[in-house]
């Protein structure tokens, strides 16, 4: 093979190649390999025994920095049949966000790596369309180039960087008024926080503004499954781009995200992508494995059922504040944040002058403890995370992350603590 020939022009010239005799030949030589590799079946090692780290019971949620959700059996299963054999990563990508958007009910669907990648490359195609030379000049040439964005000043948070990786300014606005104002020949996008507290403008008359003046609106609804709804209610609303986290709620690979909307606009997300070359998306790569994961993830996740999954989570804090209830002055309380992981947590308070431990003790207590647990961060006036209450005499257990069995080991591990900490 020619030196000259790139790896881009080697990965569309791929399935080409496999349809004709090489193609035959590839297929049995995979069929020859999985015949081999079934015959002598690998064995697992634990790796994280092997490493020193210890795994915890997770009662805390689907948060980045504890490794997120678990993924179920079957997303597993597809993960791991993926792993086999190689594919053309372009006709994956095709094939996969070709299935999502069916799935999803929405123009066209790409599986990225994870929401904020998403919103990296989904604020990249806003600027890029239609304008492949615009591509190579992002982040840093962005002369002639529309890169304002406009958000509302309370939507401002912690993943502002995925959107100025591109090279995009924020406009703040606070009020319509000010919205309404704020458009001018270069602004490219409008960015909506779906979780966001304290905006005064709301989805609906966001996106009639943004659309009257002909801009995109950008959706970060990165937590907000379940309900499974969401999952087309802000497309279908007229958010012109939405991106979610395939590891929260959805219970896919970790680093995997959705980014859902306009045909055109997805798109230029993909010429932004890896694994194109010289593009601001080439680092954001997302494996074979990682893409059928998440399709298995989103099908999984269809076939369950809203009141179902409440009914379990539900059933799960009950049970661990039934064995809370004899411990002196504890109340504990069901509650469901209404917008970023829409589940039932439960909340556990008590007086300090009976219970001599605060919040903070607790979650490290249960931290320290064999087998090992995470609580909610909100925890002990933790930083509160989607609109969960915490205080420092405030325990918070999210329980839709624990495994079968789990809901106990958490309910006697917090009546031990919690007691031994009982005064008189």
């Amino acid at each position: 093979m020619s030196e000259k020939l790139s790896r881009r022009k080697l990965l569309h010239k791929g399935s080409a190649v496999l349809v004709g005799g090489a193609g035959i030949c590839a297929t049995s030589a995979l069929q020859a390999g999985t015949s081999a590799s079934a015959a002598v079946p690998a064995k697992g090692v634990d790796y994280y025994q092997k490493l020193g780290v210890t795994p915890f019971i997770n009662a805390a949620g689907t948060y980045t920095t504890l490794s997120a959700s678990t993924m179920p059996e079957e997303v597993q299963a597809a993960v791991a049949l993926a792993a086999l054999h190689p594919v053309n990563l372009i006709e994956l990508h095709d094939a996969a966000g070709q299935y999502l958007a069916k799935r999803l009910r929405c123009g066209a669907a790409v599986v990225t790596s994870g929401a904020s990648a998403g919103l990296t490359l989904g604020t990249a195609a806003c600027i890029t369309i239609g304008n492949k030379n615009a591509i190579v000049s992002i982040p840093t040439d962005m002369s002639g180039l529309k890169n304002e964005v406009i958000v509302q000043k309370a939507h401002r948070y912690d993943y502002d960087h995925a959107i100025r990786n591109c090279g995009a300014q924020f406009v703040e606005v606070e009020t319509l008024e000010q919205y309404e104002k704020a458009f001018n020949d270069r602004t490219v996008m409008t960015q909506f926080f779906n979780a966001g507290e304290g905006g005064k403008i709301g989805r609906e008359e966001w996106i009639q503004v943004a659309h009257k003046h002909g801009v995109p609106c950008f959706n970060d609804a990165a937590a907000d499954v379940p309900p499974i709804s969401n999952l087309w209610n802000y497309t279908q609303m007229g958010f012109d781009l939405v991106t979610f986290s395939g590891g929260k709620g959805l219970r896919g690979p970790q680093c995997t995200g959705l980014l859902l909307g306009r045909k055109d606009l997805i798109d230029a997300a993909r010429l932004n992508n890896s694994p194109n070359s010289n593009a601001v998306g080439r680092g954001l790569k997302v494996a074979k494995e990682e893409i059928v994961g998440l399709v298995a993830a989103v099908d999984y996740f269809l076939s369950q059922d809203d009141a179902a999954m409440e009914a379990e989570y539900k059933k799960r804090a009950d049970l661990i504040a039934d064995q809370l209830k004899s411990l002196p002055t504890v109340e504990a309380n069901v509650f469901i944040p209404p917008v970023a992981n829409h589940v039932p947590h439960l909340l556990i308070s008590f007086d300090q002058s009976r219970i001599k431990i605060t919040g903070l003790e607790v979650m490290q207590k249960m931290r320290q403890g064999n087998p090992r647990i995470e609580l909610n961060p909100a925890t002990g006036g933790g930083p509160a995370s989607a609109g969960l209450p915490g205080g420092p005499n405030t325990i918070v257990v999210g329980v839709w992350m624990l495994q079968p069995g789990e809901d106990v080991i958490v309910a006697k591990r917090l009546h031990e603590v919690l007691q031994s900490a009982v005064q008189g």
